[in-house]
């Protein structure tokens, strides 16, 4: 009698010891990648309560959810042959746990090596002033290639950014010589395009004043309006200069 309790206490325990290594429970974000006897299953278990034959069967659960990689500082030649140092970030999350798990060991630290070696051939194929100013081109190109890389592993890469791009100071001199150039030249054409437009006008005026001869002494009264709104003891009566000349001439003529 005391056998028999004995021993189903015994197959209790097993079965109760089984049941706990062989139920699982996968979240939403997760899906768990079962290996039967060595070989893979198909498909992976999706997220709730799940039963695995244990010990024939093992699972490994594969987090689905996007991971953020951040890229170390590559020392990089650009084309135009000016050292940098750029660093970046790179977004990728897992869309087959089975290949993932079975393609490549460990696919984080995979990616965060062939996001490197990436970011140092793409880069360096770029100048210097493409990537300051068409960095969105050069994020781009890399999202490209690393996910062109990855899809064999179940990796997609949603995106990648180019965070920073540390200059040589020798270089950052020479930049702001040539930004201060250029402001200086622009400051020159946009003086010179103003001072053709006020030519422009004053011609423009001119012809005006030569077909009304009444418009010119209408600018003279508003001259001597505005003088005389400042209260100045001293009165500008401008003369025309057509009546001097008319002068000087009569003046010419007499003295021969």
């Amino acid at each position: 009698m005391e056998g028999g309790f004995l021993f189903t206490v015994v197959v209790l325990v097993l079965a109760l010891a089984w049941f706990w290594n062989s139920i699982y429970v996968i979240k939403e974000w997760e899906r768990g990648v079962v290996l039967r006897l060595g070989r893979l299953m198909p498909q992976a278990k999706g997220a709730g309560l799940r039963l695995v034959m244990y010990p024939i069967e093992t699972l490994t659960r594969i987090n689905l959810r996007i991971e953020t990689l951040d890229v170390p500082p590559q020392d990089i030649i650009t084309r135009d042959n000016v050292s940098v140092k750029v660093n970046a970030v790179c977004y990728f999350r897992v869309v087959d746990a089975n290949l993932a798990l079975s393609q490549v060991q460990n696919y984080g630290y995979a990616t965060s090596q062939l996001a490197q070696t990436t970011i140092r051939s793409v880069v360096g194929q770029f100048e210097l002033d493409e990537i300051l100013s068409q960095r969105d081109k050069v994020n781009a190109k890399l999202q490209i290639i690393l996910d062109t890389d990855t899809e064999s592993w179940g990796i997609k890469v949603t995106k990648v950014e180019v965070k920073q791009v540390d200059i040589p100071e020798s270089m950052q001199r020479a930049i702001a010589r040539q930004a201060e150039a250029e402001r200086e030249r622009r400051a020159k054409v946009i003086h010179a395009d103003g001072e053709f437009q006020a030519s422009q006008k004053l011609a423009d005026a001119a012809r005006v004043l030569e077909t009304q001869p009444s418009a010119i002494q209408l600018r003279y009264l508003q001259t001597l309006t505005e003088i005389g709104v400042e209260k100045n003891t001293t009165i500008v009566f401008p003369l025309p200069i057509d009546i001097i000349n008319k002068w000087v001439q009569t003046l010419g003529g007499s003295q021969r």
